[in-house]
């Protein structure tokens, strides 16, 4: 897909969600340069792969952004550039002059998406994904996240916040600023829980029979047959039951593997879940361990 083509992103921002939404806009076509300082990106001491595929196909500058000579470079990139992508907090960015206030005057044609951790004016309140989801309710303590939802989230929001500002200046002919709150995005995120569908007991907490995680003979499936259609076929299928405790018996009875081939077979929603630990293989579908 090249419907970016032509179009130069200057990523400034380090870790997650900025270098996985410059990794979207790459695979878009835009031309990605990823600007880090001189001891590097620390997502590549925490995930070297990960680091390595966000990366891929983008053009590696390094330069100390606190000196007048990092500074200086950096304005040339920003003069043939058409978006800039930042995650400082808004008192970093006045502080080494790369704040929407200071570069607009100088580069009337470049857009720029900032990611922040919390609106004003909370802008320079430290956060991380563990703490916004962890006012947001969405963690079960002491257990940690599974995912890095808020930075996820928040790299879609980057995304799409910049294809806006693209069409934008393109549609009226105005460069623009916008800004990308990672608390927001973990509280969208956080709706199916605060309007009650995934709390204990809710249709996607358990209350519904037939969207569930039930136990396999050797493992567990998790059963989705949410609307009608494959509400009744589940229940048909396996004989007339409609109860958690009767999904769980039968469930029981065979093995996960089996099930998930029999959902396919039936066209129901069922899948065997797998354990966290491994590495995915998006080809296969399944986990390598």
């Amino acid at each position: 897909m090249d419907i970016l083509r032509g179009i130069r992103v200057v990523n400034l921002a380090l870790n997650l969600p900025g270098p996985l939404a410059a990794n979207r806009l790459a695979h878009m076509g835009a031309e990605v340069i990823k600007v880090e300082p001189p001891a590097g990106d620390p997502m590549e001491l925490y995930s070297a792969a990960w680091y390595r595929e966000m990366a891929a196909g983008q053009e590696l500058v390094r330069l100390d952004m606190k000196t007048p000579e990092g500074q200086a470079r950096c304005g040339e990139l920003f003069a043939g550039a058409d978006l800039l992508i930042t995650s400082n907090r808004p008192s970093v960015l006045a502080r080494l002059h790369i704040d929407w206030e200071t570069l607009h005057p100088r580069f009337p044609t470049l857009c720029q998406v900032a990611i922040f951790g919390y609106p004003e004016p909370r802008g320079d309140v430290a956060g991380h994904d563990l703490t916004y989801q962890a006012a947001l309710g969405l963690l079960y303590p002491p257990n940690l996240p599974r995912t890095l939802l808020a930075d996820m989230a928040g790299a879609e929001r980057a995304v799409s916040t910049a294809l806006g500002l693209l069409f934008a200046r393109e549609r009226f002919g105005r460069s623009g600023f916008a800004k990308v709150v990672l608390s927001d995005a973990a509280l969208e995120a956080a709706a199916p829980l605060r309007y009650g569908l995934t709390r204990p007991g809710g249709l996607f907490g358990g209350g519904s029979p037939e969207y569930n995680i039930y136990p396999a003979k050797d493992g567990f499936v998790a059963v989705a047959a949410l609307e009608p259609r494959f509400r009744e076929r589940l229940f048909a299928y396996l004989g007339g039951v409609s109860t958690a405790g009767e999904l769980s018996t039968i469930f029981a009875s065979r093995n996960a593997d089996e099930w998930e081939r029999l959902g396919e077979e039936v066209d129901i929603p069922i899948v065997k879940v797998l354990a966290a630990e491994g590495t995915y293989v998006a080809d296969r579908r399944r986990w390598r361990r």
